[in-house]
C-alpha cells in the first residue's frame, strides 16, 4: 500500500520536469531561429547593398564613356589636345563627377579619368576610368582602359556580311605603312555569315586567319554637310585639278577618254549623290601631300586600264565610304597599286584581275579576281579623333 502511494506522489513532479525541458528546448530553438533569421537578413542587406554598389560603379563607367563620346562629337579638337597632355584631369574634356545619385535607388557613383600608359601611333593616350559605387556601407570600384575605336580598328583586312571569294593565284598578307620595319603583321579575313560556302578561297595564299561567323558591328556612316554644288563632275580627254576649295556635294562623276581627276593642295572631301563612272584609261590621281575622303551614294563602275592612283602610298589618305541606302556595286582596278580603305557595308565589291591592293575593305560581298594581291595596312586600325565613325570603347576591364 505504501509503495503504490509513493509512486503516485512522484508522477506529477516527473511530468513537470518534462514540460520544463520541452519549454527550454523550444526556447533555445526559437532563439536560434530568430538569430539565424536576423543574420540572414543582415547578410541579404549587405549582399543587396554590394550588388547595388557594383551596379552604381558600372553605371559610372558607362556614363564616363558616354560623356567622352558626346564630347568627341561636339569638340574633337579638345579631345585630341586632352589626349596629348600628361594629365588629362587638367583638360576640360575629361572632368569626372563625384557623388552622383543612381536613379531609383539610394546608391551614388563617382568616377575620374586619368592617362593610361598606352600610346598610339598618333601619340594619343588611352585613358583609365576609375568608377566607385556606394550604397549604404558597401563600396565597389571598377577600372577600365578606354581608347578610341574607328571603323577599321579591328584587325580585319577584309570583312564582309555575306560572301568572300578569292580567286586562284591571289594572296592576302599584312604590313604597316607607318612602320616599315614591321615584317610579321597579323591579318584576318572574315565574314559574319555562318554559311560555309560564303568563304571560298580557291587555294589563295592567306598569311593569317580565315574566319566564319564573326561577331562584328557595322555602324551607319552619314555624309557630312557639304556645299551643294548641284552638278556632275565631267572630264573627257583632259586633266581636271581640284583642291580643298572644291570640296562639296556633287550629283555624280564621269571620266571619259583617258581623263584624269587630280586631287591636290590638301584634304578634299567629296559627296557623290549618284554614280561614279571611270572610262577606259581614266584615273583619279591623289597627289603627294593630299588626301581624298569620298562618300558615295551610288555605284563605282570602272573600265579597263583605269584606277585610283594614290601617290602618297598611304591607304589612310584615300577613304571610300558607301553611303547608299540600296545595294551598291564597286568595281576597282589597281592600275599600278591601289592604296585606300573602303567601308561600304551595303556594297558588292569586286577587285579586277591584276595589281596590288594596299589597305582594308569592309563590304557586303567581296571578290578578288586572279593574279591580285591584297596587303592589309595595320596602321588603319589606329584611330584618331578625326576619323569617320570613331568612338571611345572599353578595351580592358577589371574590378
Amino acid at each position: 500500500m505504501n509503495r503504490t502511494r509513493q509512486l503516485h506522489l512522484k508522477k506529477p513532479g516527473y511530468a513537470m520536469t518534462l514540460v520544463l525541458l520541452a519549454v527550454v528546448i523550444l526556447l533555445a530553438a526559437g532563439v536560434g531561429l530568430l538569430s539565424l533569421g536576423l543574420n540572414s537578413r543582415i547578410f541579404a542587406i549587405r549582399t543587396a547593398s554590394g550588388i547595388t554598389a557594383r551596379c552604381a560603379a558600372d553605371a559610372g563607367l558607362t556614363k564616363a564613356v558616354f560623356e567622352l563620346n558626346e564630347k568627341l562629337k561636339v569638340n574633337p579638337a579638345e579631345i585630341r589636345e586632352g589626349l596629348k597632355v600628361s594629365d588629362p584631369l587638367g583638360s576640360p574634356a575629361f572632368q569626372g563627377t563625384t557623388s552622383e545619385a543612381l536613379p531609383n535607388c539610394d546608391a551614388t557613383f563617382s568616377y575620374k579619368i586619368t592617362a593610361a600608359s598606352i600610346y598610339s601611333t598618333y601619340g594619343l593616350k588611352d585613358l583609365t576610368v576609375e568608377s566607385i559605387g556606394r550604397c549604404g556601407q558597401a563600396e565597389k570600384t571598377v577600372y577600365a582602359t578606354v581608347g578610341l575605336e574607328g571603323l577599321f580598328t579591328f584587325p580585319y583586312g577584309i570583312l564582309v556580311q555575306s560572301s568572300l571569294i578569292l580567286m586562284k593565284d591571289t594572296s592576302v598578307d599584312g604590313y604597316n605603312s607607318m612602320d616599315p620595319g614591321a615584317t610579321d603583321v597579323p591579318v584576318t579575313i572574315a565574314t559574319t555569315s555562318t554559311i560555309p560556302w560564303h568563304m571560298i578561297t580557291y587555294g589563295a595564299d592567306v598569311d593569317g586567319e580565315i574566319l566564319l561567323g564573326v561577331n562584328a558591328d557595322f555602324p551607319e556612316v552619314t555624309p557630312p554637310v557639304l556645299a551643294d554644288m548641284g552638278t556632275d563632275i565631267k572630264v573627257q580627254g583632259t586633266t581636271l585639278k581640284i583642291g580643298p576649295a572644291n570640296s562639296g556635294k556633287y550629283t555624280g562623276l564621269t571620266l571619259k577618254t583617258k581623263a584624269v581627276l587630280e586631287i591636290g593642295g590638301g584634304d578634299v572631301v567629296l559627296h557623290m549623290a549618284g554614280n561614279m563612272l571611270l572610262g577606259q584609261g581614266c584615273e583619279i590621281l591623289i597627289k603627294s601631300g593630299s588626301s581624298l575622303t569620298l562618300y558615295l551614294d551610288g555605284n563605282l563602275i570602272a573600265g579597263n586600264s583605269n584606277g585610283i592612283n594614290n601617290e602618297t602610298m598611304i591607304p589612310g589618305n584615300f577613304k571610300l565610304y558607301g553611303t547608299g541606302d540600296a545595294v551598291q556595286k564597286f568595281e576597282l582596278k589597281a592600275k599600278s597599286g591601289f592604296y585606300g580603305a573602303i567601308y561600304a557595308p551595303n556594297a558588292d565589291t569586286t577587285i579586277k584581275a591584276g595589281g596590288d591592293i594596299y589597305g582594308a575593305c569592309i563590304s557586303s560581298n567581296f571578290q578578288m579576281m586572279s593574279k591580285s594581291n591584297f596587303h592589309y595596312d595595320e596602321a588603319l586600325s589606329d584611330a584618331s579623333v578625326d576619323d569617320e565613325g570613331v568612338r571611345f570603347v572599353v578595351k580592358h576591364w577589371r574590378e
